[in-house]
């Protein structure tokens, strides 16, 4: 039975974690930009955008302290009491893969530069998730939401036989089935560079009709179980605005831009 997230004392807690983690440091482009000795730590609309999304993640009810993944945890100080820092590994996967596993499950998993998260935006998503009776969700934003909401954005879009979509970085991992689906991150990222022996994790017939797209959203869900077992769903974000992060200096000046009409400011 689908769990519905509350309890007699209210919403149902939920563990926090924020991918902060940047191979270049203070040589990151958007470090260099901002003047700051981290990305995550670039100020949008005057505030970090770390520190943006960690008070989004404080204004949803049943959420526990992020625990935040980064390479000098002392780059956290300005948020201490706020946040529970943890060493970041060297690739986004195993630094996932560790912190989730500290952080416990049921868990929502998210990234330093998703500058415009709203804490609506991640209940909505944590309701949905957690009606789907899923062992983990991706949130995605369709290109005609993306495309309505953010016109002047460029982003990278999914291209499936039934839907074309583009990540939101919001990911709950509702049990420990769903770290079965990280650990495959781990290993894809670690073949990233042996495109033959990818294909072959995911099956030759996957990568045939996702380059034919004539993959379906649910062949997609369906092959990640096959693979992991554990039940992944896709879930489809109401606001295109949940697909914008800060990874170059263009997302910045847009960021700034949307923050600066009101529906946009977060807490």
């Amino acid at each position: 039975m689908p769990h519905h997230g509350t309890t007699p004392q209210g919403p149902a807690p939920f563990s926090t974690v924020i991918l902060a983690g940047s191979r270049h440091g203070a040589a990151e482009p958007l470090a260099r930009f901002g003047q700051t000795t981290h990305k995550a730590l670039l100020p949008v609309g005057g505030v970090p955008m770390l520190e943006r999304v960690v008070s989004a993640l404080e204004a949803v009810p049943g959420a526990g302290k992020p625990l935040v993944s980064i390479e000098d945890p002392s780059a956290l100080a300005f948020l201490e009491g706020r946040v529970t820092p943890v060493q970041a590994c060297p690739t986004p996967a195993e630094s996932a893969a560790v912190a989730v596993r500290l952080a416990g499950t049921p868990c929502l998993l998210t990234t330093a530069d998703h500058a415009l998260l709203q804490p609506e935006w991640v209940a909505g998503f944590i309701a949905k998730s957690r009606a789907t009776g899923a062992d983990i969700t991706a949130a995605v934003a369709l290109r005609e939401t993306v495309t309505r909401d953010v016109p002047t954005t460029k982003r990278t879009f999914i291209r499936l036989s039934d839907a074309a979509f583009s990540g939101c970085n919001l990911f709950w991992l509702a049990n420990q089935n769903a770290l079965n689906v990280i650990d495959l991150w781990e290993v894809l990222q670690k073949d990233r560079k042996h495109p033959l022996r990818m294909a072959q994790r995911l099956g030759w017939g996957t990568l045939a009709r996702a380059l034919t797209r004539t993959l379906s959203v649910e062949a997609l869900e369906n092959r990640i179980e096959a693979l992991t077992g554990a039940h992944a769903r896709l879930i489809m974000m109401d606001d295109g605005r949940a697909a914008v992060d800060v990874d170059k200096v263009t997302d910045w000046h847009l960021a700034e831009k949307l923050l600066a009409t009101p529906e946009s400011r977060t807490p």
